[in-house]
């Protein structure tokens, strides 16, 4: 028996391949070109799309642990529902779930109401799954590198209200944790979620304070003008994806995405040592950006 992981050569699947690596199971990268993938040593490539049906009936093939990520796409939630009645047909004995933190408030925001579709099926089927919920990505803010250095500003508009802004290694950590806990059970396991998270809560003065400090020069926050950020978004994702982004952020700017001290100190058990923080994410690539 195996472990999938679907999203194997985005950001998020590499850093959970890397944690499988050298843990004495078998893993399985799901990917459109096998032949393209660079992926870690003894991890098998598996030709296979979420939309389409028959390559994941064969991917699903003697896989016993699901890792499943649906990226954002006009057709996620499909992919994600489809994917998961076939891991049920296949006899998949656990499943990790990523979703998004705040999925279920956020229900104007598309890609969150529907990541909370799935995780409705979920509990409603009684699924032996994890559900991870990502916050906002630390590492998004390596996109603001241009703008820290060469403008003196922090340009994305996350507003006032805070975010508790979580480290893509933490995701693959608790992700990978969770996928051998299920590998490793003789059978199914009962439902958890986890709410992933940074330990503060961080607005974009905040922010920029700390850009101010590891950079060692003025940082200014460019402002909540949710229409530049949307025309940005354009430049390089299709029209429904910006707008998508910009109701997120509009969200964030309203209502914020703060989490509690359960849901901080439940990921703290999880990952064995606390998530990490921003600081320490813009000091080591204010030293990366450092060295040209």
């Amino acid at each position: 028996m195996s472990i999938l992981v679907t999203g194997s050569t985005g950001v998020i699947g590499s850093q959970v391949l890397a944690r499988l690596q050298g843990q004495g199971v078998e893993v399985r990268a799901l990917t459109r070109s096998p032949e393209k993938a660079r992926l870690p040593a003894g991890v098998t490539a598996v030709k296979g799309d979420l939309s389409d049906i028959d390559s994941m009936r064969q991917a699903l093939a003697g896989v016993s642990t699901l890792f499943l990520l649906a990226s954002n796409a006009a057709d996620e939630l499909t992919q994600a529902l489809q994917t998961l009645n076939l891991a049920r047909e296949a006899g998949v004995k656990g499943i990790v779930y990523l979703s998004v933190f705040k999925a279920e408030e956020y229900t104007n925001v598309p890609h969150f109401t529907g990541k909370h579709a799935v995780e409705r099926m979920i509990e409603q089927y009684e699924l032996p799954a994890t559900v991870l919920r990502p916050a906002y990505f630390i590492q998004n803010d390596l996109r603001q590198k241009d703008a820290l250095l060469s403008h003196g500003v922090y340009g994305m508009p996350i507003g006032s209200k805070g975010l508790s802004m979580v480290d893509i290694g933490d995701i693959g950590e608790a992700a990978a944790r969770e996928l051998l806990r299920r590998e490793k059970a003789n059978g199914p396991l009962p439902r958890e979620t986890y709410a992933l998270v940074g330990p503060d809560a961080l607005n974009a003065d905040a922010v920029a304070a700390i850009w101010s400090e590891v950079l060692g020069r003025p940082i200014r926050y460019a402002g909540d003008d949710l229409n530049v950020l949307e025309q940005r978004m354009k430049a390089f994702s299709p029209g429904w994806l910006a707008y998508d982004l910009r109701l997120m952020i509009g969200r964030y700017q309203s209502d914020g995405a703060v989490a509690t001290t359960a849901d901080i100190e439940r990921l703290t058990t999880l990952l064995g040592r606390p998530p990490r923080n921003y600081p320490d994410f813009a000091k080591a690539a204010a030293a990366e950006w450092a060295k040209g």
